[in-house]
């Protein structure tokens, strides 16, 4: 694992791509950043991160023979690492909201950006950006956000926990090498926030009732109406009425 710190960056994400596009980098090369000045989240959405607090990096991670229709597999298992290893490291139950944010009880606590390069039909690489609040105590007009130190009361080794996630991703990385697939869904399943529990969700100007029963194949959510019928929905075309988690 190779590690570039910077100081200040418009995003990891960012640097990490054009790294790539001048050299060959070699799997696990992380660039992690002091600040980042205009850090992304999905569907153009901001990162919000107190500078020396928390850790906001990205990892450049080689899949080679990854079809593109199997690649929300790659979704799945990061967020899987990282939820291994904060289950881990505090005492609360942590899940995955869909697709790839990271919550204890209903307030997120990471987030993670993914961004593929593709050849032909395959993927070639990913840069996966990944913000998680570790030491920072307060969330400037963010009510639903939370911390490592603000659940255990406890203040983490930034470097520790970055060691913790780049080796939990690599174990994670190494059962999509093996097209352990059926492993993958069975566990993403397991730990999905609200997963066959009847909820209030809203797409555009519609509220209704229905419960997440599965993810397929390219990643859509699939509710359960009312009905009975299901319906897939992809990013940004569902969310939760409450919306204590977004």
């Amino acid at each position: 694992m190779h590690i570039v710190k910077v100081d200040a960056t418009e995003s990891t994400n960012t640097f990490l791509k054009e790294m790539c596009q001048q050299n060959t980098l070699e799997n696990f090369t992380v660039v992690i950043a002091e600040e980042q000045t205009k850090g992304r989240g999905q569907m153009h959405t901001s990162w919000q991160s107190e500078n020396g607090k928390n850790l906001t990096f990205s990892v450049l991670v080689y899949f080679g023979d990854l079809k593109i229709d199997r690649q929300f597999y790659i979704s799945k298992i990061i967020s899987l690492s990282i939820h291994k290893v904060l289950s881990d490291l505090l005492s609360v139950n942590i899940s995955v909201k869909w697709p790839n944010d990271i919550l204890s009880a209903h307030q997120k606590i990471c987030g993670v950006l993914i961004e593929n390069s593709v050849k032909k039909t395959q993927i070639n690489y990913s840069i996966i950006g990944v913000g998680l609040n570790v030491n920072q105590l307060e969330f400037e007009n963010l009510p639903n956000a939370t911390s490592m130190k603000l659940i255990s009361n406890t203040s983490f080794d930034l470097e520790t926990v970055l060691q913790d996630l780049v080796e939990s991703m690599k174990k994670y990385v190494e059962i999509l090498y093996t097209k352990n697939y059926q492993l993958i869904d069975a566990l993403y399943i397991k730990h999905l926030y609200k997963f066959n529990k009847p909820s209030m969700f809203k797409s555009g100007s519609r509220s209704f009732m229905g419960k997440i029963v599965g993810v397929s194949l390219q990643g859509k959510l699939q509710v359960e109406l009312e009905n009975e019928t299901i319906k897939e929905f992809d990013l940004k075309e569902i969310e939760f009425v409450n919306n204590l988690i977004d």
